[in-house]
């Protein structure tokens, strides 16, 4: 080999052009213009056009619920209130179809545990929910 050779630098071409190496790709942000990445769970502020209201939905169960009553904003034990429910219905029903028609279909009607728990607030009498068995 003679001396004072270099061989060509790989990915330029020949030795006798001198061409620069290729740009390096962009970056994500600059790809993308700017734009940062997305999912449902992004939360995602939409134009204001006054102030926001958040409200919170807070389960109820077959027990009153200690909650801020929406309406009122009082805070609040909710008042409850048991009516028969779809499953009482239908147990009242399969009851009356197995042959028991002589009032036995009813008693689905009288056990709480088939019973839908109803909630309202004691303050100002709203609505706040319904609990089904």
């Amino acid at each position: 080999m003679e001396k004072g050779y270099n061989p060509p630098p790989y990915g330029w071409g020949n030795a006798h052009t001198t061409q620069p190496p290729p740009a390096a790709p962009p970056s994500y942000s600059q790809a993308v213009g700017g734009v940062g990445p997305s999912s449902p769970y992004t939360p995602q502020n939409p134009p204001s056009s006054g102030p926001s209201i958040v409200t919170t939905v807070v389960p109820v169960g077959p027990h009153p619920t200690h909650m801020i009553c929406p309406s009122c904003h009082a805070e609040i034990d909710t008042a409850t209130q048991t009516k028969p429910g779809l499953i009482a219905y239908i147990s009242g029903a399969i009851i009356f179809l197995l042959g028991c028609s002589l009032g036995c279909c009813l008693i689905p009607c009288c056990i709480d545990s088939c019973m839908d728990v109803h909630h309202k607030c004691p303050n100002c009498g709203t609505y706040l929910g319904r609990y089904r068995r």
